[in-house]
């Protein structure tokens, strides 16, 4: 008897989490896996962020439940931080923190959509949008960018996408899976196409922020009319390597951040109280510790992009942040029983026991997803196996 929902049914597997899941099973074979599939930074959370936590236990002020939206000083933490780094001015009462930023997104599309509702996503793109729109019964219009172009749209393909439809706009930047980052030229591309449509949400997904190499981060929200109409979200995650600690949040409109607020406490309520007690601990620290981490992954993206360079018929960019490259491998399909993406990425797990992601679920298969968020010793290992596998199959 099937009682499942037609909902579940239609909802695909992270392929990230389920190549991760793949990595795991060969190591606990007992193979030598080194995984590149997860977005998860390999440090540890800062010493003072673990100390902000122990003192909110030590304290006893923070067993109860919290404030479904988070605790009034951490919102205005945020709300500070935004208007100091982002130059946005979201009031605390329009920020929404959450059980990651992935939570964050789920309430929004949840608060946003109606059936056929439409959602430009700009590809490639994090697997959770799509399956995200598609969960809120929301259709996704894809506009996509050529690993020349960086993997970024431009304007006019934005305007060519918008219907009568169009709900929402979403990118990430800097970008999941591309390390693409979007220059203020690039939003004013944005900007000018969207101010002619002022009932279209724009949502900025800015949990790479601290992992940037092209200099200063630049929010849409900061642009001439685009501050009413931009969701910004953002998290702990990445640039502090708080992955655990499941703490994401939202600057948004006050009518869309009480609609986020009204489906959370239905839902899970509050984020964990001593989660956020060190999220508020990250937030008004110094960086220093963020700052050391992006330095290691910007001396490990350019060890990679060396190696990568050097594999016939892989192509492949120099992502600007964030820490994956995403190299075009479509030279290799159709070579011993090799179809598309996905089957290289088994290949390589078999083969050089090497945990990568499919480019698909992002929206490009001729792609695929490389983390360097591990260790330059295991970097060098990993692509040195890849290197000898690939050579297998010329």
């Amino acid at each position: 008897m099937d009682l499942l929902s037609e909902r579940i049914k239609g909802m695909v597997e992270s392929s990230t989490l389920a190549m991760a899941a793949k990595a795991r099973e060969m190591k606990q074979k007992g193979f030598d896996v080194i995984s590149l599939s997860l977005g998860e930074p390999d440090f540890k959370t800062p010493k003072h962020i673990q100390e902000g936590a122990k003192k909110a236990i030590d304290d006893g002020k923070y067993f109860s439940y919290a404030p479904v939206n988070g605790y009034l000083d951490l919102r205005e933490a945020i709300s500070e931080k935004f208007k100091k780094e982002n130059e946005l001015n979201y009031a605390s009462d329009q920020i929404v923190v959450s059980n990651g930023a992935k939570q964050s997104l789920a309430n929004l599309f949840l608060a946003l959509l109606d059936p056929g509702d439409e959602v430009i996503i700009y590809a490639p793109y994090w697997v959770s949008y799509s399956a995200l729109v598609k969960l809120a019964e929301g259709k996704c219009v894809l506009i996509k960018g050529d690993i020349k172009d960086d993997f970024k749209a431009n304007a006019a393909q934005l305007k060519a996408a918008i219907t009568d439809k169009t709900k929402a706009v979403i990118f990430s930047s800097p970008c999941n899976p591309t390390g693409s980052v979007f220059t203020r030229e690039d939003f004013e591309g944005m900007a000018q196409v969207l101010i002619a449509h002022p009932e279209i949400i724009v949502i900025a997904d800015e949990i790479y922020e601290l992992i940037n190499f092209a200099g200063v981060h630049v929010s849409i929200g900061s642009l001439p009319g685009m501050q009413d109409r931009t969701v910004t979200v953002n998290g702990f995650a990445k640039g502090f390597a708080m992955t655990g600690w499941r703490v994401g949040y939202i600057g948004a409109p006050l009518w869309l951040a009480k609609a986020a607020n009204k489906i959370q406490g239905q839902i899970t309520s509050a984020n964990c109280s001593i989660a956020q007690r060190a999220a508020l601990t990250a937030l008004t620290s110094p960086k220093e510790a963020s700052k050391v981490m992006a330095n290691a992954y910007y001396q490990r993206r350019q060890l990679v992009y060396n190696l990568l360079k050097k594999i016939p018929g892989v192509e492949v960019n120099m992502p600007q942040g964030a820490f994956y490259f995403f190299p075009d491998v479509r030279s290799y399909f159709g070579k011993k029983g090799i179809r598309d993406a996905a089957d290289l990425c088994i290949y390589l797990l078999e083969e050089s026991h090497v945990s990568l992601v499919s480019g698909e679920g992002f929206g490009e298969p001729n792609c695929l997803r490389l983390s360097y968020a591990a260790s330059e010793e295991h970097l060098k290992i990993a692509l040195a196996r890849i290197t000898k596998a690939l050579e297998k199959l010329s």
